[in-house]
């Protein structure tokens, strides 16, 4: 995380610099700001794109979930701890390789449970998943300060919802190998087969490896020839210091609820709703729509807040009204389908060919993808308004992730 000193200066040093840079063309031109957000929008398509849809399965893809559940508690446990450190680790370390090492643990997480398939032992998945934690918080970090600062002011939404796309399409695409792969196996109730982790591993890997062109930030140039931001690589003693002055910025601590309701519903949606409800190769099926839904919720937030109207204000203002709206009454319905469960279970399990029976369900969960990627790419907005610069920008997004954003 950069200093508040250190920023200032970096400001004084933008004012100074040419008042008419020279425009750059070219909308395939590799160190544009759009070229470097669809390049990590691969990255992240590949690996947490490929970690939710791993998850989405419910269990991730067992039989037994509660070996996943202890992964995912020590998961997020070193999350939480690491999450305030990933913005230093951006600033040390540039974004090339705080995301290959941070995406590097995601195929190790998906390689702990095809040895569980083999041999049952659950030391592997909870050690694989306190790591994979760490390296989120170090990959998340780097992605925030690129789709956050990169980006024209005046398109920043749109921005963000392109990353939302590309990365939600690793979940879509993921949700097929489930359900292709245990297509014929019905709703017998059972864990996925190796080719479907050996697909998930395949991916990750290649996704580890596109972070290798991500580019330095000084070499972001926009269209109009300005530089995207002036990163200085910081040091260790400056970096110690400004964590502990991260929480003094009261509009970041205003934000702190938000980050908090970010994403800690999702064992609740995958384990217990796509997870217990439905059969095996309709929980594939059901991740498909799910992360399209993403896709679509993100999209729509992301226009709505970039040309929704004149005042930047009124968009943000009436951005977190309809999030709001379509919170509670998606919640509203999820409170109705838990009342259906019988001592928390489901006596017999739903498959996407049952037709009317499958609808209502299939709905809310479709729904809960919507509302995910409306609050996400709302709360991303937000926090891109309180800052230009990627350093501070790499700790504000580490604050929301602690509160349990997405992997």
């Amino acid at each position: 995380m950069s200093g508040m000193v250190v920023t200032q200066h970096r400001e004084l040093d933008r004012q100074e610099e040419t008042s008419q840079p020279a425009k750059q063309h070219g909308i395939l031109r590799y160190n544009s700001p759009l070229a470097q957000v669809f390049l990590i929008g691969l990255v992240c398509f590949c690996c947490p794109g490929m970690f939710n849809a791993l998850t989405g399965l419910g269990g991730g893809g067992q039989l037994n979930h509660t070996t996943v559940d202890n992964a995912n508690t020590v998961l997020y446990a070193c999350f939480a701890i690491f999450g305030v450190l990933g913005g230093a680790a951006y600033n040390l370390l540039g974004p090339r390789r705080t995301l290959l090492v941070g995406a590097l643990t995601y195929p190790l997480y998906a390689t702990s449970f095809l040895y569980y398939n083999h041999h049952g032992s659950e030391v592997f998945p909870i050690v694989a998943g306190g790591i994979l934690g760490i390296g989120a918080a170090l990959l998340w970090a780097a992605q925030g300060a690129i789709v956050t600062s990169y980006p024209p002011l005046n398109r920043r939404g749109s921005y963000i919802s392109l990353f939302w796309c590309l990365y939600n399409l690793g979940g879509v695409l993921g949700g097929l190998f489930p359900f292709s792969f245990n297509y014929h196996r019905g709703d017998k109730p059972d864990s996925v087969n190796d080719g479907t982790y050996i697909a998930f591993i395949a991916f990750m890997v290649f996704g580890a490896a596109l972070s290798l062109f991500i580019l330095p930030p000084t070499e972001i140039v926009r269209d109009d020839g300005s530089k995207a931001t002036r990163f200085i690589y910081s040091s260790l003693a400056i970096e110690s210091t400004e964590i502990l002055r991260l929480f003094t910025n009261w509009k970041m601590l205003l934000v702190l609820p938000a980050a908090w309701d970010s994403n800690f519903f999702y064992t609740y949606q995958f384990n217990n709703v796509n997870g217990v409800l439905f059969t095996l190769r309709t929980q594939g099926l059901n991740n498909i729509f799910y992360w399209g839904a993403r896709m679509i919720g993100s999209v729509s937030i992301g226009y709505l807040l970039d040309f929704g109207f004149t005042s930047r204000r009124k968009r943000g203002l009436v951005g977190v009204v309809v999030v709001a709206v379509l919170g509670s009454a998606i919640w509203g319905g999820g409170l109705a389908n838990q009342l259906k469960y019988k001592d928390g279970k489901w006596d017999n399990l739903i498959d996407f060919k049952d037709g009317r029976r499958y609808a209502g369900p299939f709905l809310l969960f479709f729904s809960y993808g919507l509302l995910d990627a409306m609050f996400q790419s709302l709360v991303y907005w937000i926090i891109g308004a309180l800052a230009n610069d990627s350093q501070v920008l790499s700790s504000f997004i580490e604050a929301d992730k602690k509160g349990g954003n997405a992997l």
